[in-house]
């Protein structure tokens, strides 16, 4: 199948789809012990899908208030979350207190087949409409899909602010830019996937374009925001597409280099979900984070030292884009709903991949 005929394709599924001491860390392997700032008497297991020292900010918040709370933190790939979360469920056995995932699609499913809590509270109240579902899941950190380059290495005039100006880019400088473009592997990332599920659905002419330039720069993919990341750092890779804004931001902050924008066309926004699962073996507690979470003081704390982006403030200083995305209109909030069920229908879904794979990243299938 040549390139046009592969692109058709995929962008035929989408369519047809969418019809149907408090500051110690304690580090083992992917688990990540916050001891209780005073005597323990509990410890909070979450399993998440983010990297401990994001979400470390918000945990030893929560300690302040409850000083008798230890907590382990699992750090997961989205995709194997969610097959063990679903296992656990399916076989009524406890996974962890709580269930954080970025693939806001996987904890919809989950939801839907009867894994989830519901969990109401005046803190609760305050979580927008968008990002709340059945009081099940409840959404706490806003992530906007950004682009990242490297300012060492693109001049100011390559800069791509729209989805557009990437795949113009693309073809007019083919040799600068061939395999230094970097994206997810929708095979291995949840998260990956979902952007590129809706990405398809917002602007299924555009993203064809973008989709045939990736493919004849060779893009490489990667699982992981982090991967991406230490690709361009170390200067492999130029761009970056698609990279969740907290994690684009922090390393910002860590190497004015590494730029972060807005795409102008429009910004795809996930929010991190958070849900209580149905075996729980401590739910209440669960709840209490929950609370914490989404309260005005977790948010304030998310904003400033985890998230950087929220829904109801400018963007973070360094960010190039519009001072509001919700106000501009440039944002798309990705609603947690039903509607995301489509995204994680077997069919669609394979065959979404397998295209996808065969475009850009035929290595991997």
């Amino acid at each position: 199948m040549n390139l046009k005929r592969k692109i058709a394709s995929l962008m035929a599924c989408l369519l047809t789809s969418s019809l149907a001491s408090t500051s110690v860390l304690a580090l083992e392997g992917d688990r990540s012990i916050f001891p209780a700032p005073g005597t323990e008497r509990a410890r909070l297991v979450i399993n998440g899908v983010t990297d401990a020292e994001v979400i470390a900010p918000l945990i030893r918040d929560f300690q302040q208030k409850a000083p008798d709370v230890a907590v382990e933190f699992n750090d997961y790939v989205s995709n194997d979350l969610f097959r063990e979360a679903e296992l656990a469920c399916r076989e009524k056995r406890s996974h962890g207190d709580l269930w954080i995932s970025s693939s806001v699609d996987h904890l919809v499913k989950l939801a839907n087949d009867g894994c989830a809590r519901s969990h109401r509270s005046a803190e609760t109240e305050r979580v927008s409409a968008w990002a709340n579902w059945r009081d099940e899941i409840f959404g706490f950190a806003f992530e906007p899909a950004v682009i990242v380059y490297d300012a060492s290495q693109v001049p100011p005039e390559d800069v791509p602010r729209s989805h557009v100006e990437i795949a113009e880019l693309l073809r007019r400088k083919p040799d600068e830019y061939w395999t230094r473009i970097g994206t997810y592997n929708v095979k291995l990332s949840g998260v990956g996937y979902l952007l590129a599920f809706h990405d398809a659905l917002q602007a299924p002419t555009s993203y064809g374009r973008l989709l045939e330039s990736f493919s004849r720069a060779e893009v490489v993919t990667s699982c992981c925001n982090k991967e991406v990341l230490d690709l361009i750092e170390t200067r492999r890779l130029k761009i970056a597409y698609n990279i969740l804004g907290s994690y684009a931001y922090a390393r910002y902050l860590r190497n004015n280099d590494m730029r972060v924008v807005v795409p102008r066309d429009y910004t795809l926004i996930l929010t991190r979900g958070a849900m209580i699962p149905t075996h729980s073996p401590q739910p209440d507690l669960a709840a209490r984070f929950v609370d914490h979470l989404v309260s005005e003081r977790g948010q304030k704390v998310a904003r400033e030292k985890a998230f950087y982006f929220a829904e109801n403030a400018p963007l973070p200083p360094g960010v190039d884009g519009p001072i509001s995305l919700i106000e501009s209109g440039i944002g798309r909030p990705i609603r947690v709903g039903p509607a995301l069920l489509a995204a994680q229908d077997r069919a669609t879904r394979e065959e979404f991949i397998r295209n996808w794979t065969s475009l850009l990243a035929p290595g991997a299938q």
